[in-house]
C-alpha cells in the first residue's frame, strides 16, 4: 500500500471525501476493479477547463500478469476509468518499476493522449514525472512512465497538517520554475493539484501527469498559463492552511466557508507567513477575487517565478539539539565507595590546618630559598645562552628578521568540510540519468551511487551530451577549496568539472561559471577549485567517463558509464 499510495501516477484526481489513493484500494489483484470508479470532481473548483465526454470505447480486457511489447509486465491496477486504465508494471528488460496507461486505439482521446506524451517525453525535465515510452501496438495505446516508490503526494502530506514555511517556499519555488520551463516550450499541465505533487526522500519537489493527465481526461483551456497559476496559488494556499480555496472540500481537505469568498491564508489560519499568503493571493485571482490590499496579480509560471524572487528568502529552520542531561556525581566521585548506603550523604573531611609550627616556618623559609636560588640559575643560564647566539650570528653575518616575518605570515586556513543540504540531476540535453538517486551521494554511505545511462561510444560524451551531473545546494553561499567525489568505475577515464550556479535548477551551462576540473583513472576524482568564489550551489559535471564490463549489481550493461558514490566539499 505505501508504495501504491506514493508512487501511482494520478490519472482519476477525483476531488471527494476519498483521496484518490482511497479509491485505488479497491482494484483487486487481477486488476478488474470491484466497484466502477465515478468522477465526481468539481472542474469549476479546480480552475481548470472543462471537460469532454468519455469515449464509447470499452476498455481491454487485461489483467495482472499481462505483458505488453514482450517488456512490461502488469503488476496492479491503479485506476480504471473513462475507458483507460494505470497500472503498476515491471520493465523486465530494465528490471525497474514502472507506470502504465492503457486505452484502446479507438477511443476518442487516443490521438490527444498519444501526442501530449510524446511532447512531455522530449522535455526531459528532472523536475517532472519523466515519460518513457508511448507506443500505439495491438489496437492499444500505452504511455510508460516513471514509478517513485519513494516519493509522497502532497495529498498525503497535507493529511497530518498544512506544511512548515520553509517547505511550502520550497514548494512553490520549484513548482513555479518548472511550470515555466514547461510553457517556455508550448506544455501545459492544466491538472495540478496536491495528487500530482510529489516529495521525493531527497527533499525535492515533482509534478506527474505533464499534458498526459489533461489528455487523458479531456481537459482544455483557453488560457494555460492562467489556469496552472491559479492551481499553483490554490496549492500554495492548501499548503499554508490546509484548506482548499474554493467552498467545495477536495482531496481530503475541507473547502472554505460558504458565501465568505476568497480570503487570505493569514485570515484563515495564525502564523502562516505573511509573504506567503500575499503570494498564495496574487496568483489566485479567481476574477478579481483577490483582497485589495494585495499587489499586481500574477497570470503566468514566469511572473509567480519573477514574484518569488522578489520575496525575502526564507531559510531553512535551525536543527534542534537536545540538552545534555544533568551531571550526576556519583558516591565514587564522592570518595565514599564502598563506605556506608549507597546514596548516602557522607561528610567530606575538612584539609589539615597548614604548617604553623617553628619547624614548619623553617621548613617553608627553606623552600623559597630554594626557589629563589633555582630561578636566579636559570636566569643566569639564558641569559649566557641568548649573548652566545648573538654572537654567532654577528660572525656569519647572516641577519636574518623574524619578527616581521611572523607579524606578515598568515596563519594556515583551516579547512572545513561543508554540509551538503540537498542535490537535484541538472539535464542541459536529452534524457535524464537516474534523478532520484542523487540523494544517494551524499548520504554518507559508499556503497549507494548515483548512475550514468551506458554509452555505446565513449569516454567522452560529446557530441551526444555535453555532459551529465547533479547541482548541490550547500544552504547558503560558501567559500569552495575543493571537492572529493569517489567513483565506481575506475579506468581511462573520468573527466569532472566544478560549476559555479546561482540556483538548483541552472538554465544553461553558459550562464554558470566554470571554478575548477579534473582527470583522473582512478575511483576518487579530488578537484582543486582554480578560481575564488563564494556560491550556495555547485554543479559537479562529468564531461567523460571509462568503459567498464557488466555490472550485474546494477542491471547494467559494458559500455562507457560512471557512478558517483561520494561528493564531499571543502572550504
Amino acid at each position: 500500500m505505501a508504495e501504491r499510495s506514493t508512487a501511482a501516477v494520478d490519472v482519476a484526481d477525483n476531488s471527494g471525501d476519498e483521496p484518490l489513493t482511497a479509491k485505488a484500494d479497491q482494484s483487486t489483484a487481477d486488476g478488474l476493479a470491484k466497484n466502477r470508479e465515478r468522477d465526481t470532481e468539481d472542474v469549476e473548483a479546480q480552475g481548470s477547463g472543462g471537460t469532454e465526454g468519455p469515449g464509447k470505447a470499452s476498455p481491454p480486457e487485461l489483467h495482472s500478469g499481462h505483458k505488453l511489447a514482450r517488456r512490461y509486465r502488469l503488476e496492479e491496477c491503479v485506476t480504471r476509468l473513462d475507458g483507460f486504465s494505470s497500472w503498476r508494471a515491471v520493465d523486465e528488460k530494465l528490471r525497474r518499476a514502472v507506470g502504465v496507461h492503457i486505452l484502446p486505439a479507438d477511443h476518442t482521446r487516443a490521438r490527444s493522449v498519444l501526442a501530449a506524451a510524446r511532447s512531455s517525453a522530449l522535455l526531459g525535465d528532472p523536475r517532472f514525472v519523466q515519460v518513457l515510452d508511448a507506443v500505439e501496438e495491438n489496437d492499444l495505446v500505452y504511455v510508460v512512465h516513471e514509478w517513485l516508490p519513494d516519493a509522497t503526494e502532497l495529498t498525503t502530506l497535507l493529511a497530518s497538517g498544512p506544511l512548515e514555511v520553509y517547505d511550502a517556499y520550497q514548494m512553490v519555488s520549484q513548482i513555479s520554475s518548472a511550470m515555466a520551463a514547461a510553457h517556455r516550450e508550448g506544455l501545459a499541465h492544466l491538472r495540478l493539484n496536491p495528487n500530482a505533487i510529489l516529495r521525493a526522500s531527497t527533499g525535492q519537489w515533482r509534478i506527474r501527469g505533464l499534458a498526459v493527465n489533461a489528455a487523458l481526461r479531456g481537459v482544455g483551456s483557453d488560457t494555460p498559463q492562467r489556469t496552472d497559476t491559479e492551481a499553483i496559488g490554490a496549492l500554495l494556499y492548501a499548503a499554508l492552511t490546509q484548506r482548499w480555496p474554493y467552498e467545495s472540500d477536495a482531496y481530503g481537505l475541507s473547502g472554505l466557508p460558504k458565501d465568505v469568498g476568497l480570503i487570505a491564508p493569514d485570515q484563515v489560519r495564525a502564523g502562516v507567513h505573511r509573504g506567503l499568503s500575499e503570494l498564495a493571493m496574487r496568483a489566485l485571482v479567481n476574477d478579481g477575487a483577490t483582497a485589495s490590499r494585495h499587489e499586481i496579480p500574477c497570470t503566468t509560471p514566469e511572473e509567480l517565478v519573477k514574484a518569488i524572487g522578489e520575496m525575502p528568502r526564507i531559510r531553512p529552520p535551525e536543527p534542534a539539539f537536545a540538552a545534555p542531561p544533568d551531571y550526576q556525581r556519583t558516591t565514587y566521585q564522592q570518595g565514599t565507595y564502598g563506605r556506608g548506603a549507597p546514596g548516602a550523604t557522607q561528610p567530606v573531611p575538612s584539609p589539615p590546618p597548614p604548617l604553623q609550627s617553628r619547624t614548619g616556618k623553617a621548613l617553608k623559609w627553606a623552600v623559597s630559598a630554594l626557589l629563589i636560588a633555582a630561578l636566579g640559575l636559570g636566569s643566569w643560564q639564558l641569559a649566557d645562552a641568548l649573548m652566545e647566539q648573538g654572537n654567532k650570528a654577528d660572525d656569519t653575518g647572516n641577519t636574518q628578521t623574524t619578527d616581521g616575518n611572523d607579524k606578515n605570515s598568515a596563519a594556515p586556513k583551516p579547512v572545513k568540510t561543508i554540509k551538503i543540504q540537498g542535490a537535484q540531476e541538472y539535464v542541459a540535453k536529452g534524457d535524464a540519468q537516474h534523478p532520484r538517486d542523487v540523494g544517494k551521494t551524499y548520504d554518507g554511505n559508499s556503497s549507494t551511487y548515483w548512475k550514468t545511462s551506458t554509452f555505446l561510444e565513449g569516454p567522452a560524451l560529446a557530441p551526444y551530451k555535453p555532459g551529465v551531473g547533479i547541482v548541490y545546494d550547500l544552504g547558503s553561499a560558501q567559500e569552495i577549496s575543493a571537492a572529493s567525489i569517489g567513483l565506481r568505475y575506475a579506468g581511462d577515464h573520468t573527466t569532472a568539472k566544478l560549476y559555479a550556479s546561482d540556483s538548483l535548477t541552472p538554465s544553461s551551462l553558459d550562464s554558470m561559471q566554470e571554478i575548477g576540473t579534473v582527470t583522473t583513472s582512478g575511483t576518487t576524482a579530488k578537484v582543486k577549485v582554480t578560481k575564488s568564489v563564494k556560491t550556495q550551489y555547485v554543479l559537479v559535471w562529468l564531461t567523460a567517463v571509462p568503459y567498464s564490463g557488466d555490472d550485474p549489481s546494477t542491471y547494467s550493461d559494458a559500455g562507457y558509464k560512471q557512478a558517483i558514490t561520494d561528493v564531499k566539499f571543502t572550504g
